[in-house]
């Protein structure tokens, strides 16, 4: 079966997250990185990262999975998610073409 890819945008407690977050909301980030790094390298995410909109910060990912139900088991695991302090909406896409990160 073909996978497919969901948009995910993480939605932070308050649109000024990135640059006032507490001590213990950047140790939860850490680990949001830490698991979203680690389902990059599974190669169920095509590219994550933060948004930063001086006036909207949010977190950004395309996922790619079988299905919406996996989108949601994926993000409803994420540790900022589980410790109720960030949110996520998935919305289904269409890839038109992507381009392989350049090293170096």
């Amino acid at each position: 079966m073909a996978k497919q890819h969901f948009y995910v945008r993480l939605i932070p407690p308050r649109p000024t997250f990135a640059s006032d977050m507490n001590a213990d909301e950047r140790a939860l980030m850490q680990q949001h990185g830490v698991y979203f790094r680690g389902l990059f390298d599974q190669g169920k995410v095509l590219v994550f990262g933060p948004v930063l909109d001086p006036t909207d910060n949010f977190g950004m990912a395309v996922l790619e999975v079988a299905d919406i139900s996996e989108a949601q088991q994926v993000l409803e695991h994420d540790p900022t998610v589980v410790a109720g302090m960030n949110r996520f909406r998935i919305s289904p896409m269409v890839v038109g073409a992507a381009r392989a990160k350049e090293e170096g």
